[in-house]
């Protein structure tokens, strides 16, 4: 079995900073791709940018540019680097990952980001 642990969420001013972090534990195969999903109050979730094993990323088009996904393999932890923070970034942030071997699926708990006007 697989947990997730979030941090780094918190409040910032529009322009600003955040870094999150998500450290993998348990039962992680090797091959697998780690994600970041955010939730806005009456909105679905959605991706923001997720990474595999081997290092190739992808991002919503809103974050692109902004936002930099990277990984440290041997500590199983995923990071979102979050910059020039708009007020439409405000979410739930939720990490994600997915076995690519056993095809399962886990979330963290969820990391509120708020960013005022």
């Amino acid at each position: 079995q697989v947990q997730l642990v979030e941090s780094g969420g918190g409040l910032v001013q529009a322009g600003g900073s955040l870094r999150l972090s998500c450290a993998a534990s348990g039962s992680i195969f090797r091959f697998n791709r780690m994600g970041w999903y955010r939730q806005a109050p009456g909105k679905q979730r959605e991706l923001v940018a997720a990474i595999i094993s081997g290092g190739s990323t992808n991002y919503a088009d809103s974050v692109k540019g902004r936002f930099t996904i990277s990984r440290d393999n041997a500590k199983n932890t995923v990071y979102l680097q979050m910059n020039s923070l708009k007020p439409e970034d405000t979410a739930v942030y939720y990490c994600n990952l997915v076995s690519l071997v056993a095809g399962t699926r886990t979330w963290g708990q969820g990391t509120q980001v708020t960013v005022s006007s």
